[in-house]
């Protein structure tokens, strides 16, 4: 079957619909403009466009890459920059998940372990189960870190200082880091936290719980930190409240308060920090008591001294490496303290600097300070144990062993002074007296000592630095008074009064005072270049007893001179040994001997008087002193005096009844001592005696 070829439709036979139709698309290509080349302002506009594009479709693709994305590769990395960065192997075993599609973008990193340096040895130093930190986008494009969450489950960290004062927590050995600056934190989480710390040098362990969690909606709204746990064996409670995190802000100051309780010591606080979180600088006013000021150390590491129980309040404030406390007020046992006092850390060995005051000091509260136990009777602040050992141990020099880790921990430069002093073994009116430490040699200078008349003044050093401790003393009596010294009433006043000066010059090696005392080597010597002494006394002291019992028996009150009198002892080992002491009054020359052993707190003296003119009754017996130091007992030695009645009793059978008598009767055959020669030679060995004499005169 043929078919016709099909042929074009003219338009003459199109539909009118579609005669008009084309007609108009031919009217408006006509009325269309020639086509040009884009122009120069059309060209980097189409650039632009296409650049959009591209960077759109790379957004885009990058998108869905992150979303299928697993974070996990990135955990070589950070195990690297975080080693780099702490200077030991950080390792992290679980996952690592990010979240970026978010205005607050979140990371969490599970299985977190942070190595040991290789000195600590092989256990981690800590770890953590899961990190989660959640931040602020906008603040972070600006280089600004704003947390919305940083929360840490199950830390467990354990921080060890070595002997040598190496620290694993110390990631820039040799060099101090700055304090703490964290960023504003809103919502901070710190679940089953565990620590322990343990530092050899002083002698520091602490085992404990640590808490962290915001508490909105109770009476104590806020947010708040707890530590509980065990320090040297006693038990640790720290708690740290603040305001809410919720609309916390960097520039608005964030009130805290803190109690501290470690043992018997507690410590309460409120203050605030100017710029959250900048742990480097932030004040609080703060109240601390407690049994013993030693017993701080663990705590902040100032090694501060032995004190009967204290009670002290001041505004603490940290600038950085400087701590301060201004406004230092309170009680030390029975006695006030005020002043301030700071500490600059950031150092190899903190500084302590304090100016501190007492305008009226129990004497017996410094014994703590040497390691003896305060009086603990009746109205005297005194802690139970160190009260009970003294009881159990009465001792003149306290045997407590010196902790020298303490002293080599820190420096320090301290001025101390009492305006008014009471309670005193001899009458002080004040004292005043400087303490510099560094590095292990403590240095007690000027130590002065105010007597009514005169005064006591020179050095103690202390050499904590070798195996054993060694200390050295040297302090001169000076315008003292015999009467101010020797508080002796006879018959209702004072039996002797005159100037009395001195030197002692002492070296010992000991841990303790008892120690140090018992292997002291050196000198004392005392002088008393003039004055006058009662002459009923004075008679006894030649055991007249004619003369003297006469005198007392009359009431006499007449005095004699006392041309001058010294004492010179030589010490070795602890023994001070005196060949010859001298007491020359006016009918009298009195000479002795006798030693005084530090080592065991007993004395033994002898003198012995000798008439200047004729005495018809005298006994030829030696006035002794024996005994403990703290309670010597006065007497005479019987066997002269036996020896001297036997002769009489014999020239009595062999002679006549009268010449018995004979024995007793002392030609006074002494003569005056050579006082120029004796303070001379007193003089050379240091004792201050130019203006004792001139004012004896």
């Amino acid at each position: 079957m043929s078919q016709e070829p099909v042929r074009p439709l003219s338009l003459r036979r199109r539909p009118p619909a579609m005669r008009d139709l084309a007609a108009r698309a031919r009217r408006r290509f006509a009325q269309r403009p020639a086509r040009h080349p884009p122009t120069a302002t059309e060209r980097p506009r189409r650039r632009l466009m296409w650049a959009g594009g591209v960077l759109a479709l790379l957004a885009i693709a990058i998108a869905v890459l992150i979303a299928v994305w697993d974070w996990n590769w990135f955990r070589g990395p950070l195990e690297r920059t975080a080693s780099a960065r702490l200077d030991r192997r950080v390792t992290i075993s679980g996952d690592l998940r990010v979240d970026l599609f978010s205005w607050r973008p979140t990371a969490t990193v599970d299985g977190i372990t942070i190595a040991n340096p290789e000195w600590a040895g092989t256990a981690p130093m800590g770890t953590i189960d899961r990190l989660r930190v959640r931040v602020r986008l906008v603040p972070l494009l600006w280089g600004k870190t704003d947390l919305r969450v940083l929360a840490v489950d199950r830390p467990n960290f354990r921080l060890l200082a070595d002997g040598q004062g190496r620290r694993n927590w110390d990631f820039s050995p040799g060099r101090q880091d700055p304090p703490a600056d964290f960023p504003p934190i809103q919502n901070f989480v710190i679940r089953e936290g565990r620590l322990e710390y343990s530092d050899a040098q002083r002698n520091i362990r602490f085992l404990g719980v640590i808490e962290a969690r915001e508490r909105l909606g109770v009476g104590n709204a806020g947010f708040q930190l707890t530590g509980d746990g065990t320090i040297n064996g006693q038990p640790f409670r720290a708690e740290i409240t603040g305001g809410p995190l919720v609309n916390i802000e960097r520039d608005e100051p964030y009130p805290f308060d803190v109690d501290l309780r470690a043992g018997r010591t507690q410590v309460t606080a409120n203050g605030a920090i100017p710029r959250p979180f900048d742990l480097g600088r932030f004040q609080m006013n703060a109240t601390v008591r407690g049994p013993d000021l030693a017993d701080l150390f663990p705590i902040t590491g100032v090694a501060l001294p032995n004190t009967p129980p204290y009670a002290l309040r001041g505004r603490l404030s940290r600038d950085g490496f400087l701590w301060k406390v201004d406004g230092l007020a309170g009680r030390v046992g029975d006695s006030d303290l005020s002043g301030t006092l700071a500490v600059e850390t950031g150092r190899e060995r903190p500084l302590l600097k304090a100016a501190l005051m007492s305008r009226s000091l129990d004497f017996d509260d410094l014994g703590a300070v040497f390691g003896a136990a305060p009086k603990a009777g009746p109205g005297e602040t005194a802690s139970a144990e160190p009260a009970a050992r003294q009881v159990a141990q009465p001792r003149l020099f306290p045997d407590t062993p010196l902790d020298v880790r303490r002293i080599r921990a820190m420096d320090a430069d301290v001025t101390y002074r009492a305006t008014s002093i009471r309670d005193t073994p001899i009458q002080l009116s004040a004292a005043s007296v400087r303490v510099r430490l560094d590095d292990g040699l403590l240095r007690a200078d000027p130590l002065r000592l105010d007597l009514p008349h005169g005064r006591l003044e020179g050095h103690v050093s202390l050499d904590a630095r070798g195996g054993t401790p060694s200390t050295t003393l040297d302090l001169r009596l000076s315008n003292a008074r015999i009467e101010g010294l020797v508080p002796v009433t006879f018959q209702g006043s004072t039996p002797f009064e005159g100037a009395l000066v001195g030197r002692a010059r002492l070296a010992g090696r000991g841990d303790s005072v008892r120690k140090t005392f018992a292997t002291a080597d050196g000198e004392v010597v005392v002088v008393a270049p003039g004055g006058e002494i009662r002459r009923s006394v004075a008679e006894l002291m030649g055991v007249n007893v004619v003369k003297g019992l006469g005198l007392l028996l009359s009431k006499d009150t007449t005095t004699t001179p006392i041309r001058c009198g010294v004492a010179h002892f030589q010490a070795r080992n602890g023994v001070m040994r005196a060949d010859n002491i001298v007491l020359d009054t006016g009918p009298v020359l009195v000479t002795g001997r006798g030693e005084i052993d530090l080592r065991s707190e007993r004395m033994d003296l002898r003198v012995r008087g000798q008439d200047k003119s004729f005495r018809l009754v005298r006994v030829l017996v030696p006035v002794t002193a024996k005994g403990s130091l703290t309670a010597p007992r006065i007497g005479v030695e019987s066997g002269p005096a036996l020896a001297q009645g036997g002769v009489a009793a014999a020239l009595g059978t062999l002679l006549s009844p009268l010449a018995a008598i004979l024995p007793f009767v002392d030609p006074g055959l002494a003569k005056d001592a050579n006082c120029g020669a004796l303070i001379a030679e007193a003089a050379r060995d240091g004792a201050p005696v130019k203006a004792a004499a001139v004012a004896a005169r």
